[in-house]
């Protein structure tokens, strides 16, 4: 086979901004959920995944959140089943779309859970306003290509719907809108609390536990690394050494920069398929996803999904709420 190399493309004239072209070509507006997928398992699935995990831990720097989390005692006694479960519920949306039943069933899940729990508007959009920023934020300094303005705008849509979906209120309509929330939320709220640095620990030796060739100090050193330093200092953690933050900012930049050469992804690389996935190797249950305080799971055949995205459609549990 010959390879062909010119300007933007690469491996028989595939365009290596395939992707990018597409999701210009589609409407934010109404293609929202199709140009969220594109970038989440085409375009940028490790960056969208190490950025949401670093998410992760901007909320647990509020103490109001990250306190609850320790109280559950689920980021620390389990950790994987809940990191897992948090993946999870949080993919099949933008991999199955909104109106689908497995859809609906994760959002469900996602609404039973929080219901269980008096967790008041504003951390409710704190953390909604954490996954439209931080992703973006992450690729424009580390990913191969910033985003966007479509896709931005997309991302943005398609958390707005989700939030719509969970009953959250007060968001803004636009990302300078969420990054301005989350800032000043942050700049309020950040604060040191020992149940949230119990819980900052727990997901840092899972994340540890993901690259086992590695020694987990030097994961852990470098997690640190791409931390900011308010986030540090609101979990309570050391600052990095200055030589060690530039070195892993000049190894991720050359990452991005070494991207820029491959051709477009064109399979689908989705969490779901992960060996990260260590808690549902048949596949799994939508509807035992996640935690039941205070109550048991119901199982919903139609919420059934194995590692390759299939399932077994089926009826509804009786009285279950699409909200």
């Amino acid at each position: 086979m010959t390879t062909i190399t010119v300007r933007g493309q690469r491996f028989g004239g595939v365009p290596r901004d395939h992707w990018r072209r597409v999701d210009d070509s589609l409407d934010p507006d109404t293609d929202f959920v199709q140009i969220y997928r594109n970038l989440a398992v085409h375009e940028f699935p490790w960056d969208i995944t190490q950025a949401l995990s670093f998410a992760l831990f901007r909320t647990f720097a509020v103490p109001g959140i990250g306190k609850l989390l320790d109280d559950t005692g689920a980021f620390t006694g389990a950790t994987q089943k809940r990191y897992d479960d948090t993946v999870l519920l949080l993919e099949v949306p933008f991999l199955r779309g909104f109106d689908d039943e497995q859809g609906r069933a994760a959002i469900r899940r996602i609404n039973q859970m929080h219901r269980s729990y008096d967790i008041p508007n504003h951390e409710m959009l704190y953390v909604l306003a954490t996954f439209v920023v931080v992703p973006q934020r992450w690729i424009s300094v580390w990913g191969k290509r910033p985003m966007t303005d479509v896709e931005v705008r997309a991302s943005v849509r398609y958390f707005r719907t989700l939030g719509k979906h969970m009953g959250i209120s007060d968001m803004p309509d636009s990302f300078e809108g969420f990054a301005s929330l989350m800032d000043d939320y942050e700049a309020e709220y950040f604060a040191f609390d020992s149940g949230a640095r119990r819980v900052a620990d727990a997901t840092l030796a899972l994340l540890a536990s993901f690259v086992s060739p590695v020694p987990k100090g030097v994961v852990r050193v470098v997690s640190l690394a791409l931390m900011d330093a308010p986030l540090r200092n609101a979990l309570g953690y050391s600052h990095p050494p200055l030589a060690l933050e530039r070195l892993v900012t000049a190894a991720m930049r050359a990452r991005g920069r070494a991207l820029r050469l491959f051709p477009a992804r064109l399979t689908q690389r989705r969490n779901a398929d992960s060996q990260r996935m260590r808690s549902y190797s048949d596949g799994f249950d939508i509807a035992q996803l996640g935690t039941f305080p205070g109550g048991c799971p119901v199982r919903s055949v139609d919420a059934h999904a194995t590692r390759s995205g299939r399932a077994t459609p089926g009826p509804y549990p009786a009285g279950a709420s699409d909200r």
